[in-house]
């Protein structure tokens, strides 16, 4: 079965990919969020030319020869952009043989626990510990994630103590049955980070993401050295190189990587397995409600060292426009703190036509 065509269906924010086979199959994937339409550019002028027709079934052997055809390019765009094809394919063989992928990767339908992830720092503490209060008697979810710091913020606060009274205030807010994350998004500096994370530490938090710039994996390991606290990250880094060493040297006690930055399916298995081998948990990136969630859903229910829970966004049309309409129904229905995989092939979600029809559209194809 031979990769006939590849199709892009593109606003700023979110590109789905289309691939069709010669047999007539279908699959659809996505690259990866923000700034979109231009990595559906690199999936035309980068990617396409060297998957038209190949077998489509053999997606780890397309990641391998695409990188390398464009070795002159070894940085996120390209690899967001072979994410679409991935998981495209990998959709398209679900439904060929009448499996999810979580059955393709080796694992099974079923439940999967969530955190509710807020990205809001333009938030007082009190109404985030409301808000997040409402959520869970209404979900069910017994963990959240919130933020503290700038991000980015060269040791700086979002405005002058706010994570000193932030993180009290959430774990007055939540009875110890409940798991408080936080995300620093490369604010501090190794010492501050460190001052930081004892002050987490004294206040059961369970979990410290990204404290240093992510980029400076020395600095994140001296803080992960000193600290009790499970200190994560991963979330930006695309490269199997890098991610070597990152694992090799410990330098986070919790993996992240996000499915659609590092560049689909194939490579963030090689991630996960590379983590389970030195006993490292994963616990993906997966900030928003396009595919990548179900993507990382479908990854969470096929490896044996998935982490605690699910990285589920809570932010609402007001603040993330974008990730709404995107499908006929939502494959993101929350019962009791958890989403589920089903049973339907591929993905299970199908995507809105209302949506499709108002994108950018481009294909690539293969003459017959």
């Amino acid at each position: 079965m031979k990769i006939q065509s590849i199709e892009t269906f593109t606003d700023e924010f979110v590109c789905f990919v289309r691939v069709t086979s010669d047999s007539g199959a279908t699959g659809w994937g996505q690259v990866a969020p923000y700034y979109a339409d231009i990595t559906a550019q690199v999936v035309h002028r980068q990617v396409a030319p060297y998957a038209l027709g190949e077998d489509a079934f053999d997606v780890e052997r397309l990641m391998d020869i695409i990188p390398e055809r464009e070795h002159k390019f070894p940085g996120s765009y390209l690899r967001r952009a072979m994410g679409g094809l991935d998981t495209a394919l990998f959709d398209l063989r679900g439904k060929v043989e009448g499996k999810p992928v979580c059955a393709l990767l080796g694992g099974t339908p079923g439940r999967v626990r969530a955190y509710g992830s807020s990205m809001k720092r333009d938030i007082t503490p009190k109404d985030e510990a409301d808000r997040l209060k409402r959520l869970q008697d209404r979900h069910g979810f017994d963990a959240f994630k919130f933020r503290i710091g700038r991000e980015c913020g060269r040791d700086q606060d979002e405005w002058s103590g706010r994570t000193e009274e932030i993180v009290p205030t959430m774990r007055k807010a939540f009875d110890d049955g409940t798991a408080l994350l936080v995300d620093a998004n490369s604010c501090y500096s190794p010492a501050r980070a460190i001052e930081v994370g004892r002050f987490l530490q004294d206040n059961g938090i369970c979990h410290y993401e990204e404290p240093c710039p992510y980029w400076h994996y020395d600095q994140t390991r001296k803080v992960s050295d000193a600290l009790e606290i499970d200190v994560a990250g991963g979330e930006q880094d695309c490269s199997l190189v890098d991610w070597k060493r990152m694992i090799d040297e410990r330098v986070v006690d919790v993996i992240q990587p996000d499915i659609c930055y590092l560049g689909g399916m194939v490579r963030t298995m090689k991630v996960a397995r590379m983590a389970h081998e030195a006993g490292i948990p994963c616990t993906p990136h997966a900030a928003n409600l396009s595919l990548v969630t179900l993507f990382t859903m479908h990854l969470l229910r096929s490896i044996p060292n998935a982490g605690r829970y699910l990285e589920f966004s809570i932010e609402e049309e007001d603040y993330y426009p974008w990730q709404y309409g995107l499908f006929v129904s939502s494959p993101y229905e929350i019962a009791d703190g958890h989403v589920t995989v089903t049973d339907a092939p591929g993905w299970g979600g199908e995507i809105n036509p209302e949506w499709l029809a108002k994108s950018a559209y481009k294909i690539s194809s293969r003459e017959l």
